[in-house]
Formats: C-alpha cells, sequence, structure tokens
C-alpha cells in the first residue's frame, strides 16, 4: 500500500494531475495497480500494487509526476495479504 502527502497547495497539484493520472494509467496498463483514489480529506491519495518487489515499485514512483516536481511524498506499507476479497488474488501470497 503507497500513501501519496501533498507537500504543495491543492493548485498545483491540480497542474499536474493530468501528467499524474496518464502515469497512473500506464501503472493499471502494466497490472501493477490495483487499485487508487484520493484520500479524504483530499491531502494525498492512496495505491493499492502489487506484483512487483519495493525497488521496482520506488523506481516506478519515482517516475510519478508528483514525484518528479516534488508534490507528493511517499509512504509504501508492505504486507503479506493472507486473505483477499473476490477479484483481488493478485493481491494473496502463499
Amino acid at each position: 500500500m503507497v500513501t501519496l502527502t501533498y507537500l504543495t497547495d491543492l493548485d498545483r497539484a491540480d497542474a499536474v494531475l493530468p501528467d499524474h493520472l496518464a502515469w497512473v494509467d500506464r501503472q493499471y496498463a502494466d497490472g501493477v495497480f490495483l487499485a487508487s483514489g484520493r484520500r479524504v480529506p483530499r491531502t494525498g491519495g492512496v495505491i493499492l500494487a502489487a506484483g512487483l518487489d519495493r525497488a521496482e515499485l520506488d523506481r516506478r514512483l519515482a517516475t510519478d509526476p508528483f514525484a518528479e516536481q516534488g508534490i507528493a511524498a511517499y509512504e509504501v506499507v508492505e504486507f503479506i495479504a493472507g486473505r483477499v476479497a473476490e477479484g483481488l488474488e493478485p493481491m494473496r501470497e502463499g
């Protein structure tokens, strides 16, 4: 699980949002992202990712326009999903 926290005001984040969303779309197309969306209140976002190791996830996060332009900070919480809902089987390990 990845949490993004904005480091700038929302106007700056909104200006880069189309590029960020194009980057998000590429991660879905690669099969890496399972879910994503805004935090409530809107202080950043949350991403569920699976099927890659931590180094590859970090590499991908570094290519996010939000990261490249210093708009968001990222925190990765790694966990082993022993149980998942139907449709989220790619997250389950073991």
